[in-house]
């Protein structure tokens, strides 16, 4: 049956579904704006035609795709194509500006390789289990992830803490703005209807990342003769690969778990990772000056999402993130109900055909991935009136996109100039960023948690899973605040 199913999945339309899948999330990751969700969302209606696994193996194509191509903005641009690579920005980006941006791009392939193809196995031999496990978390557990999350603060914070704790403080209290999400009334609107909604996080992500850094290359050129920059063509040595595997590895399962729970996501998961690499490393002092294992650990667990938000999918018919959300509807069209019946009643004609195809996307996003990343990586040589014009031209469209409303792009223009200034305050733009994806996951958890115990905030303890993370959350925060007083003593 296995080698049934491998012939199922090598047939010329089903590699041919993959390819293309994988090309067209490379490039839908790379553009500001187009998340995975969006394009999934847009390609259904073309999958209609087409035969049930096939349709399904370019969806995942997509997803795997997206991933690895958010980063490839993010390291040469600072302009995230995605959510899920913010925190790629904080080691590739300053390694592109030393003239390795070839260099950080494979690496970023790398570890999107290997996050990728951790995650197939993992749902392959571990579905069952993880599920169980993923069924025990309620408002409690999802509260000491939140907290748990927000321990990467100190991680990112730079050389001042207090400016830091300033720069999260900010980001959580943005994430008051909008409907309160257990009353539903609206909370600081001003009786803006664009904010009912909240902050729009993407025109919000590229406002602060991207426009900053175009209005500093501004200001620096304005009226000065440009030198071209160092640029090294270099390819990644294996070396380099073998120092920064077990990293990959270490990262692309905490993807995976994360990606097992309902709603974590992959922004989650990257800065989780990104926070683990650097609490574990031994030399700390060059995370966020172009670290590249600070660059693998993002892009390995932002991969590692895509097999763990598949697990709950398919064995429980919930589904892990938003992607996997729009993928339901893709197995309802094809007729295809996801659940625990799936794996009786479709075992050898799509559950197997479908891990063997996730394993095949993640070899063809390492192959195609390779052959660009050569030309791709040369966009750091262009000249900086082209790269400023591209950025903006770029923040613009990925922030209008999103909901093709204007008010998104101001948005996103009010959150570049507070990002400059910021920056040029030496105030870290990490902890806003963390601290607007996770202030909904604290808030409304520990908001539902204390109606489900009647105010008694001791019953987050309560749990075993809970107390397990807080223990680790607490640990972490430990090791953290003594290396920094290492660092920077």
């Amino acid at each position: 049956m296995i080698f049934e199913s491998l012939a199922t999945v090598a047939t010329f339309n089903n590699v041919i579904a993959m390819l293309a899948g994988v090309m067209l999330g490379i490039v839908g990751g790379a553009l500001p704006g187009l998340t995975a969700t969006m394009v999934i969302a847009l390609l259904v209606p073309f999958t209609f035609s087409m035969a049930p696994l096939a349709a399904l193996l370019m969806l995942c194509g997509i997803h795997a795709g997206s991933n690895y191509g958010g980063a490839i903005t993010a390291i040469l641009l600072r302009t995230p194509g995605t959510p899920a690579s913010a925190a790629t920005v904080l080691d590739g980006y300053p390694m592109a500006r030393k003239g390795q941006g070839r260099r950080a791009v494979e690496l970023a392939l790398y570890a999107s390789g290997v996050g990728g193809l951790i995650s197939v196995f993992i749902m392959i031999f571990l579905s069952p289990l993880i599920s169980n496990v993923a069924l025990m978390f309620g408002p409690s557990e999802y509260f000491a992830i939140g907290i748990f999350g927000l321990t990467a603060i100190i991680g990112v914070a730079g050389r001042s803490l207090l400016k830091a704790m300033v720069a999260a403080a900010i980001g959580l209290t943005l994430t008051l703005i909008g409907l309160d999400p257990v009353a539903g009334y609206p909370r600081f609107t001003f009786g803006s209807t664009d904010l009912l909604g909240g902050v729009p996080f993407l025109a919000a992500l590229i406002g602060l990342f991207a426009l900053p850094e175009a209005f500093r290359r501004a200001a620096k050129f304005a009226g000065k003769k440009e030198e071209t920059p160092h640029f090294d063509n270099s390819h990644t040595t294996l070396k380099e690969i073998i120092e920064v595997t077990p990293v990959a590895a270490k990262s692309g399962v905490i993807g995976s778990a994360v990606g097992v729970l309902p709603g974590a996501g992959a922004d989650v998961a990257a800065f989780i990772a990104y926070n683990e690499a650097r609490r574990s490393a031994k030399d700390k002092s060059q995370f966020g000056k172009g670290d590249p294992r600070g660059l693998v650990a993002p892009e390995s667990a932002n991969n590692g999402i895509t097999g763990g938000a598949m697990v709950p999918l398919l064995t429980l018919g919930v589904p892990g993130d938003a992607v996997t959300a729009v993928l339901i509807g893709a197995f309802t069209i094809q007729g295809i109900r996801p659940g625990p019946l799936l794996f009786e009643t479709h075992l050898y004609t799509l559950i197997y055909p479908l891990f063997f195809g996730l394993i095949a996307i993640n070899l063809l996003m390492l192959v195609c991935g390779y052959i660009f990343s050569g030309p791709i990586s040369q966009i750091v040589r262009l000249p900086s009136s082209f790269i400023i014009g591209g950025v903006i031209v770029l923040s613009i469209i990925g922030s209008y996109s999103m909901q093709f409303s204007m008010f998104d792009v101001f948005i996103m223009l009010s959150f570049g100039a507070a990002g400059y200034f910021l920056e040029e305050n030496d105030y870290p733009l990490s902890p806003v960023v963390l601290a607007i994806i996770l202030g909904p996951v604290v808030e409304t958890n520990l908001r539902r948690g204390l109606v489900m115990h009647s105010g008694d905030p001791v019953a987050f303890l309560s749990s075993p899973i809970s107390l397990t993370i807080f223990a680790l959350a607490a640990i972490t925060v430990w090791f953290s605040v003594r290396s920094r007083r290492a660092i920077f003593k």
